[in-house]
């Protein structure tokens, strides 16, 4: 039930210059987080050199390696496959059946497969912080920002947002590192949240914000 997503461009207009907040990520106080970047949620784009999969994998790609730089925990959140109409719950009203019980189709796209050390979740709602570990995960590891990245951006990416806000975590949704049904969608899930309840910044500005915050970096 997924549509067929036509190639878009990034909206522009975001970043740290307009944020209503002067939040920057901390690498000793931010994980990164990876959300649903399986197959099954790209398949709709085409293939992955079109716009905008292949910008935001390079970025995301580029982020998970300073996060590792950095000592910040990488997170991974993952939908099952073949899941049961109680697994579902109401998502199978809107959506269907879900995911297929296909590795290829679960699986992570290969230029984000996670590494050794990097954390995976088995998420069933849009927030990757319902039905999981994540806040206690954040909690152990003494982080109170999340970098939030992935698909979709007005769906599990602004619901994960949300979520992190309300429990006083500081969210940061990369603008160039997530993606959505259409340009309106995408555009329209970033003014949501940069309004209401975190900072959307550019992955070039996020990394910026790391390295200067790092204080093996001059």
């Amino acid at each position: 039930m997924l549509p067929r997503i036509t190639p878009y461009p990034v909206p522009t207009g975001f970043g740290l210059a307009h944020s209503k907040v002067d939040w920057r990520p901390d690498p000793a106080r931010a994980a990164l987080l990876v959300h649903d970047m399986q197959q099954y949620f790209l398949a709709p784009f085409g293939t992955a050199d079109r716009a905008p999969v292949a910008r935001v994998v390079d970025n995301i790609a580029a982020l998970r390696k300073h996060a590792h730089e950095l000592g910040m925990p990488v997170v991974y959140s993952a939908q099952p496959g073949g899941q049961s109409r109680t697994e579902r719950g109401l998502l199978q009203d809107f959506w269907g059946d879900g995911p297929p019980p296909d590795e290829h189709a679960l699986a992570v796209v290969d230029a984000l497969a996670p590494a050794p050390g990097d954390i995976r979740l088995t998420k069933r709602r849009y927030s990757a912080f319902v039905g999981t570990p994540l806040a206690e995960i954040l909690a152990e590891h003494g982080r109170d920002q999340l970098v939030v990245t992935g698909v979709y951006a007005h769906i599990g990416i602004l619901a994960t947002t949300l979520d992190a806000f309300m429990r006083d975590l500081q969210p940061f949704v990369v603008a160039d590192a997530v993606a959505d049904f259409s340009p309106a969608h995408h555009r329209d899930a970033l003014r949501h949240v940069a309004d209401r309840c975190g900072v959307v910044a550019t992955a070039a500005e996020v990394t910026e914000s790391l390295l200067a915050a790092d204080p093996r970096h001059p």
